[in-house]
């Protein structure tokens, strides 16, 4: 099994489909410095690995202050009441909030995971097409991004060593029962490449660099889906 990684100064993989569970999404914390931010959680019978992951890279528990929830896909929110129970603030979109504060089982397509989703009440609800949020030294800007969902953000932050995306399901899949868009999907993925990211942080397929990279997995998608 795979160990927790450094994606670069102030990145890191804590969780994966072969690092915690193989249902989990790839599940990234942010290093602010005074503070500690994941995006996503997995499926949330992982939440102490991902703890032990997070100290096995040497940072305190009692650091970790916001859990960003990309949308509301019981594989990226499952474990967001484990972590809120820690003290951990959770972030999430005002749009996602009929699937990650209602439990609406359409919406967190529990089913095809065979688990129940427990829900949370956000902390900080997002709203409108862009709101930025502070962890520690860093500025973590939440860009709305439906078309997986209506509600899906994509987070991005700038370091020294480049822009870092954290662009889950770019890849899709779409489905109208839990709210699917393809044209705003398609117009959600234009903005992504406009911003000219240096790294891409996928939802399960893992890291994608330079911007070269980013760019073409975006595109390839674009393409794939043109006829849709």
């Amino acid at each position: 099994m795979r160990k927790p990684e450094k994606i670069i100064d102030g990145v890191y993989l804590v969780g994966s489909q072969d690092l915690t569970d193989m249902r989990d999404c790839c599940v990234y914390l942010i290093d602010g410095g005074s503070e500690l931010a994941l995006v996503d959680t997995g499926v949330g019978l992982s939440g102490w690995s991902i703890l032990d992951n997070i100290k096995t890279l040497g940072f305190e528990q009692d650091l970790l202050k916001y859990v960003i929830a990309t949308h509301g896909h019981i594989d990226h929110t499952g474990g967001l009441s484990f972590f809120q129970s820690l003290g951990a603030k959770i972030v999430a979109h005002v749009l996602e909030l009929d699937a990650i504060s209602k439990g609406l089982p359409n919406l967190t397509a529990e089913k095809y995971y065979r688990l129940k989703y427990q829900p949370v009440e956000a902390d900080l609800v997002l709203q409108g097409d862009r709101q930025d949020i502070q962890i520690g030294g860093l500025t973590l800007h939440c860009l709305l991004t439906p078309g997986h969902t209506p509600g899906g953000i994509s987070p991005y932050v700038d370091l020294p060593g480049g822009r870092v995306l954290f662009g889950q399901d770019i890849h899709g899949p779409f489905n109208a029962s839990w709210g699917s868009d393809l044209d705003k999907w398609q117009a959600s993925m234009k903005k992504l490449i406009d911003l000219k990211a240096d790294i891409l942080c996928e939802g399960h397929f893992g890291v994608y660099r330079p911007a070269a990279k980013v760019r073409q997995y975006i595109e390839h998608y674009l393409e794939q889906y043109a006829d849709g």
